[in-house]
């Protein structure tokens, strides 16, 4: 699936160039991806637009939260994401490039998304992309070059 979110992100990296549905699954489907990959990761753009759009209706109707607030993942989050996960969603938090709503539809996609044990790090990294494509928001270059860094060839200093 996440070959797909791939696909779609370079080839309509303007949200507003995507086609609807049906045209995009011809388009996938034309392209080679396998029918099951293509319907799942529809499925999970559809869940993405939805959750994207009552994040736009809860930033005008809630109140912001406080900086001292604290997420506590439930053991369920905990056992699907893994400890490296949810550093580098701390870690967006802390710089800034993840507000409250923005993390919790991460979450959200991430645990809808999660096959596997555990989710790798760069599976996460095309989900953060495609939230802030889902928000029509372009990420600065900085983060950008985050998400798209390949981290198994990152020495540690």
């Amino acid at each position: 699936m996440f070959e797909v979110l791939v696909f779609v992100y370079e080839n309509y990296w303007q949200g507003d160039a995507c086609p609807e549905p049906p045209q995009l699954k011809r388009k996938l489907n034309a392209v080679g991806f396998a029918e099951d990959k293509v319907q799942e990761a529809l499925t999970w753009l559809t869940a993405l637009n939805l959750a994207t759009h009552e994040c736009a209706l809860a930033r005008n109707q809630a109140p912001k939260a406080s900086p001292a607030s604290l997420r506590v993942y439930s053991v369920h989050e905990q056992d699907h994401l893994g400890a490296d996960c949810l550093a580098y969603i701390g870690f967006l938090e802390t710089a800034g490039y993840l507000d409250a709503l923005q993390r919790e539809i991460v979450l959200e996609r991430a645990m809808a998304a999660c096959q596997e044990p555990e989710l790798s790090i760069d599976d996460l990294r095309i989900i953060v992309l495609m939230v802030y494509w889902s928000l029509g928001i372009e990420p600065d270059a900085l983060l950008l070059d985050e998400l798209c860094e390949d981290s198994r060839g990152r020495l540690a200093h």
